[in-house]
């Protein structure tokens, strides 16, 4: 089993590149096969997701052609079965998006109930709502969604609660369907922003996205195209709070500013100084960091794929900090690893209260979940000792060579396997 070990205590420094968006990219990809015509799809993040993704679009016998790390292109002519099979979906729970775009195309699609990150309760009571709103008949049996209809036909919809993922799934199936679709109370994020735009770019008429409706004028067939995935917004502000963090100097590039601007409100409040480029940022840490309140929202409010990032952080920051986690409930894990690194956390219910410390010892922690451990990795940086990281799987998911990365800006971070590769590090950095 892979773990990262990391040797801290060393500000990190210099610039770092942001790849393609991973929540974006998933459900591209899963609209890339809504058309008989090939499909280029570029700057995707070289991640296990996106990898398990495609392999379930190639099971399913979608032509899916690597042109490179980065670029792929796909061709869903040839697809003979609307089945995707519980093995993917117990690895990415992004899947789920295949539901959409076959019952958009083929008005049927089974797809087993997804799995994906143990942070919390995420039902799919919403993308059912709205798919049967469009016509179609959806049932849950033997650990599969069922969805079938003769045709979908456009309504009016609004979702009871803000779901990015029924929003994108139920507007791909609505991209297809007679007539004008209406969706109100919708998630307003940028990857949702990104997948309209890519439809839109294949012959779908949809306007409003990154509003609170969205109004979609179903076409009988979409085309090809090629298309650029946007930055990823989470990993650039993981690598912020690093530096944050670790006291550094770091410039993220290939951003979009705009998606940052949550993020970037915090680091101010704690007492970063943020420079803001045209596709660029800069973070610089110096001095004494403050305490500060953060609740995570829907876009544009601070995301809940943040938190433990800004969690760890606010471990190290003069005076007491409350996050409140509005999203999911099982996001605090990472807080009682942490406090095995010597940070000062109480959790009650939804909110946890943090009251910092000058500064973390190492230890041997565990990723709880994706983002976690990206946010576990920074406290390791952050801190004099050796720190190991262990289930770094989760990390490998959403984050492209992120060890490398880290390496590039001074990070002493290396990826090991054995009990040897461990004793090889400490001697190495003694």
């Amino acid at each position: 089993m892979e773990q990262y070990i990391i040797k801290g205590g060393h500000p990190l420094v210099g610039e770092v590149e942001i790849g393609g968006a991973k929540n974006a990219a998933l459900a591209i990809l899963a609209a890339a096969i809504m058309t008989d015509e090939t499909v280029l799809v570029d700057n995707l993040p070289d991640v296990n997701d996106i990898n398990v993704l495609l392999d379930a679009i190639s099971g399913i016998g979608a032509n899916v052609h690597r042109v490179d790390r980065h670029t792929v292109k796909i061709n869903g002519k040839g697809i003979n079965d609307v089945n995707i099979e519980y093995d993917y979906i117990k690895k990415i729970r992004a899947s789920y998006y295949l539901l959409g775009a076959l019952l958009g195309k083929y008005k049927r699609a089974e797809v087993a109930l997804p799995g994906g990150c143990n942070i919390g309760s995420r039902p799919i009571d919403q993308h059912i709502k709205g798919f049967r709103a469009l016509g179609a008949d959806v049932d849950i049996e033997y650990g599969k969604i069922m969805a079938e209809a003769d045709r979908l036909v456009g309504k009016h919809i609004y979702f009871d609660v803000v779901s990015v993922g029924a929003t994108i799934n139920v507007m791909m199936a609505a991209t297809m369907a007679d007539g004008l679709t209406i969706m109100e109370n919708v998630a307003k994020e940028p990857h949702v922003v990104d997948v309209a735009n890519f439809l839109n770019s294949m012959g779908a008429n949809i306007r409003g996205a990154g509003t609170d409706v969205i109004k979609i004028r179903g076409v009988q067939r979409l085309h090809s195209t090629e298309y650029s995935v946007i930055p990823d917004q989470i990993e650039a502000g993981t690598f912020m709070f690093a530096a944050a963090a670790t006291k550094g100097d770091v410039t993220v590039l290939n951003v979009i500013p705009k998606h940052l601007e949550a993020t970037i409100a915090k680091l101010v409040e704690i007492g970063c100084e943020v420079e803001e480029f045209d596709d660029a940022v800069r973070v610089v840490s110096k001095g004494d960091l403050t305490s500060t309140h953060v609740k995570t929202l829907p876009y544009p409010g601070f995301p809940t794929d943040m938190q433990p990032q800004i969690g760890v952080t606010l471990a190290l920051c003069q005076g007491t900090s409350t996050i409140t986690e509005s999203i999911f409930e099982n996001r605090f894990k990472y807080l009682d690893e942490l406090a095995r690194m010597g940070a000062n956390v109480k959790i009650e219910g939804n909110s946890a209260t943090i009251e910092g410390v000058k500064k973390f010892t190492g230890a041997r922690v565990s990723a709880p979940d994706l983002r976690a451990g990206a946010a576990l990795c920074i406290a390791g940086l952050a801190t004099d000792g050796i720190t190991i990281v262990d289930d770094i799987v989760y990390i490998q998911r959403g984050y492209e060579r992120f060890e490398d990365k880290l390496r590039g800006i001074g990070g002493i971070i290396e990826k090991v396997e054995t009990e040897k590769d461990i004793q090889k590090f400490k001697l190495k950095v003694s």
